[in-house]
């Protein structure tokens, strides 16, 4: 990193999903994974389970393309220091960031993600909508095991991977401390995030999640998508079909996120969104 007396720094959080945030507009920070993984580090750093980057579109290579129609690039990385394709409850808060620094005003905006173009609802104060595009449904079967029990589970895609599992009582996951076993492991070449979910109540579920990269957070957007679109079809809902949107409550360790799954197939998710803090880093601690 460079003039290291100068590098600002937030905190933010949606659904206490939280990410350290660097503005960088210009792309001109240096990011090595070790230096990622020091700054999510929970005690020895600011913790957070992942960066969000903020960086002008037209200045990073993987977003110049998408430059035209969505100005600002999340490039998110997890707090392990790995890149991801997508974080939906980053988005969020990346966004909310935007706001917050006067870069954007409330109203409709679009981020460039390695996901795609993300289309973002920001109010004055609240929650945040994010259209996070379609739901893709891999064929094949999958299957999830912790501590010597196995389930059967969805593979969905919401530009990253994930694998949800329906239990009774979301204590069958155990502790998470480590990755859930996924077979085949042909079907997730990149890694996958583990979704475990329990019903609640009519279009109402909980959820607990194992990110690849980040371990369990307490929320993951992405993740509670891919847990809405799994929860419709396991019972027989298709808004492809019946032509009416379907929503899902979601709560999640953090709170709650509601999706709806739309009839051309779109899927979209309101959750808060809120910048905590702010400052810049010590010159000291970065040189060692």
């Amino acid at each position: 990193m460079t003039d290291t007396t100068q590098i600002a720094y937030l905190k933010g959080h949606g659904t206490e999903n939280d990410f350290v945030i660097l503005p960088d507009p210009d792309n001109a920070l240096d990011l090595p994974a070790e230096l990622v993984a020091r700054l999510c580090d929970r005690r020895a750093g600011l913790g957070g389970d992942g960066v969000l980057h903020v960086v002008r579109s037209a200045a990073h290579p993987e977003a110049r393309a998408m430059a035209g129609d969505a100005p600002w690039f999340m490039d998110y990385r997890n707090s392990d220091g790995s890149i991801a394709e997508m974080c939906g409850n980053g988005v969020r808060v990346f966004t909310r960031y935007l706001q917050h620094a006067g870069w954007v005003s409330a109203g409709e905006l679009a981020v460039a993600t390695r996901g795609g173009i993300k289309r973002v609802h920001l109010s004055k104060d609240g929650d945040v909508t994010v259209s996070m595009g379609r739901a893709k449904l891999p064929a094949g079967e999958v299957a999830v095991a912790v501590g010597g029990r196995n389930w059967s589970a969805r593979n969905v895609n919401m530009g990253n991977p994930h694998a949800v599992v329906f239990v009774e009582d979301l204590a069958e996951a155990g502790d998470l401390f480590e990755a859930p076993a996924v077979s085949p492991a042909a079907a997730y070449p990149e890694g996958v995030n583990v979704e475990f979910v329990a019903d609640r109540g009519p279009r109402h579920v909980a959820m607990r999640v194992y990110e690849r990269g980040s371990g369990e957070t307490r929320s993951c957007g992405t993740g509670a998508c891919a847990v809405a679109v799994a929860a419709a079809r396991r019972d027989g809902t298709d808004p492809a079909v019946t032509g009416e949107p379907a929503s899902f409550t979601v709560d999640v360790p953090g709170g709650t996120l509601v999706i709806t799954e739309l009839p051309d197939g779109s899927i979209e998710m309101t959750g808060p969104a809120v910048i905590v803090a702010q400052g810049t880093f010590d010159p000291d601690w970065l040189s060692h």
